[in-house]
């Protein structure tokens, strides 16, 4: 049985990812930051608590592997009102998101090699457009990009590869605000050209192609799920 590890798979986007993964019949191992027993999963997976910002406590965690099939990284956090123009706010974003990301990538690359694994990060259309609210998130999502990009050439000899999901408006907790704003979330929608927000569930499918044989000669791509918002 393949080991899939959905790094913020308690929530949002990493919650619909482990799902699917799971009803795949596959040994996923999410985590979350919240304690395990406030974690609400309704499919088989062994729960972990951990912070990523805490690197003892990533490498902790990944020591107990030994191979790895699937490493999902979807832990990342944004600070609205104008929080991540503050020094805190942006290494807080910076750390969690892109460094996160990193630590995580480091520590499970021996097992990645010895299954001949992939990674599949979670980028963001703000990978590519620039933000005047959250530049933080921007800038993470941004080195998100070039991070999977860099680690796909790296470890292409291990047999390891490394593509990431770029989501574009997508209805989680992160972006609640904006959707359950009427004249922003109309203005998105018309942006948008399938016309609607896009549900964690959307970012499923593409994991699971990404996580495939049939994405074997596949690494080191970016994969807009966006509804085609990046194509106007």
């Amino acid at each position: 049985m393949n080991t899939v590890i959905v790094i913020g798979g308690s929530t949002g986007i990493g919650r619909a990812i482990a799902k699917a993964f799971a009803v795949e019949n596959t040994d996923v191992q999410v985590t979350g930051i919240e304690p395990v027993e406030d974690m609400k999963l309704d499919f088989p997976a062994t729960r972990h608590q951990l912070d990523v910002r805490n690197e003892q406590a990533v490498s902790t965690f990944f020591a107990r592997f030994t191979r790895i099939d699937v490493l999902v990284n979807c832990a990342g956090i944004i600070r609205r009102g104008g929080a991540e123009f503050t020094p805190q706010g942006f290494a807080e974003v910076i750390d969690i998101n892109l460094n996160g990301t990193q630590r995580c990538c480091q520590a499970a690359h021996l097992a990645l090699k010895a299954a001949k694994g992939c990674i599949i990060n979670t980028a963001s259309m703000l990978s590519y457009f620039g933000s005047g609210f959250v530049p933080a998130y921007s800038a993470s999502k941004g080195g998100v990009t070039q991070l999977t990009r860099s680690l796909a050439i790296a470890w292409a000899d291990d047999g390891i590869r490394v593509n990431a999901l770029a989501p574009g408006w997508i209805a989680t907790e992160l972006t609640a605000a904006l959707n359950q704003d009427p004249e922003r979330s109309r203005e998105l929608i018309e942006r948008t050209p399938m016309g609607r927000w896009g549900t964690p569930e959307d970012l499923a499918g593409p994991a699971l192609f990404l996580a495939s044989a049939g994405a074997q000669f596949v690494t080191g791509a970016i994969l807009p799920v966006d509804g085609g918002y990046a194509a106007r």
